[in-house]
């Protein structure tokens, strides 16, 4: 088997990727929803493809690995990657997990991100409507993530939540800088309240940068160890943050029982090393879509389990082939996984154009594992063609 075409096309913010073979089997990888600006990067990587076994996952990779990097630039890797292991389960007719070592649980844990609504204010009263209503949802979550402090505009909001100037940066909130005991203290405020309406029956993990000081950091977590809180997320880096820290890291998590978590933006298993080796963190959350793809994802969780560290891989925005990607892959985890991110697919029409997911997906916190060969899933490509740019018309011809 030979790949013989290799193509992008971006559908509502998304780039898709589609290898075709020389046998008819074809295979799809996904990129997160905010990176259309990724497709002309995608492109470059057809002349590496062309003419090679897709069957043969890792010698492919091996030529196009070196040529990613953290997020958002080794998305494009890592969507190649899931297309490829997409193509191999399809051509000997079985689902990936299987060909990444098998299943250990039938059914994989999700929290959710994903399924909110938008936040009225930032005292702590809006963050208690904001899980009750995560609370109500109807897949039953068994652990929430809310973002707060530097993971959003919140402190630009309250008024001497901290000190200094505005430091812009690539999203359109404050990145860096220390807390006043004014900011400090809202921000145990919101985390008591919000604990305090979800109880111990649904566990809460914050996303909190990056941005903060170590100082604050430290602070922050001491205050809030009573409450139980699941992890504290990107404090120091993380969400577009070319380099790990691995250093401050350690310092705050040696200063605190709050797990400590960050992952989301690395590429690579190498860049994992220091990390998990100097136990950092106490949790990672690699993202399938970014880190290059499942088997690195893989390779990373059972480092990190020889490690005593958790995982909870990353993925709000990696789509419906995606979330089939994140299925297979933590079906196959060893048991320090807890849960990974739910994708919410956006607009609500991606369901109507991917076949193949469970109806309804999540059902008490969970998603049952499917046993279709590849991926599992596939386009609709009657009704998918509708949303195609007109540039992308021919993608699934």
């Amino acid at each position: 088997m030979r790949i013989v075409d290799f193509r992008c096309a971006v559908i509502a913010g998304s780039p898709v990727v589609r290898i075709v073979t020389d046998k008819g089997i074809d295979g799809y990888g996904q990129v997160e929803s905010t990176k259309p600006y990724v497709k002309p990067q995608l492109l470059l990587f057809r002349d590496h493809l062309l003419g090679e076994d897709p069957t043969d996952v890792e010698r492919v990779m091996r030529k196009i690995r070196r040529l990613g990097s953290f997020k958002p630039w080794g998305s494009a890797v890592s969507a190649i990657e899931m297309a490829l292991w997409d193509i191999t389960g399809k051509a000997y007719g079985i689902p990936v997990y299987k060909l990444l070592g098998g299943k250990v649980r039938d059914r994989v844990r999700v929290y959710n991100g994903g399924v909110r609504q938008p936040l009225r204010g930032y005292a702590p009263e809006d963050f208690v409507e904001h899980v009750a209503f995560m609370k109500r949802a109807r897949e039953c979550f068994s652990i929430v993530k809310v973002a707060l402090g530097y993971h959003g505009p919140m402190l630009n909001a309250i008024p001497g939540a901290r000190y200094g100037e505005p430091v812009s940066g690539a999203a359109p909130y404050l990145n860096r800088g220390p807390l006043t005991e004014r900011g400090l203290r809202h921000l145990v405020a919101c985390v008591e309240a919000m604990k305090a309406e979800l109880g111990d029956e649904i566990g809460l993990a914050l996303d909190c940068g990056p941005g903060w000081t170590v100082p604050d950091a430290i602070r922050f977590a001491r205050a809030i160890e009573h409450l139980n809180v699941l992890w504290l997320e990107d404090l120091i880096t993380g969400d577009y943050t070319p380099y790990v820290l691995a250093d401050l890291y350690r310092e705050v998590t040696t200063q605190t029982t709050v797990p400590i978590h960050t992952g989301e933006q690395i590429y690579l298993r190498q860049n994992f090393v220091e990390l998990i080796e100097r136990h950092a963190v106490r949790v990672i959350g690699p993202d399938p879509a970014d880190v290059g793809g499942l088997a690195e994802l893989k390779w990373i969780a059972e480092y990190a389990d020889l490690h005593g560290l958790l995982i909870a891989p990353h993925g709000i925005f990696n789509g419906l082939i995606g979330l089939a990607a994140l299925v297979h892959v933590c079906a196959t985890l060893p048991d320090n996984f807890i849960a990974f991110e739910y994708p919410v697919a956006k607009p609500d029409w991606w369901y109507n154009i991917v076949v193949g997911l469970p109806d309804p997906i999540v059902v008490d916190g969970c998603i049952t594992v499917w046993d279709r060969p590849g991926l599992g899933v596939h386009f609709d490509t009657e009704k998918a063609s509708r949303y195609l740019a007109e540039e992308d018309q021919g993608f699934f011809d």
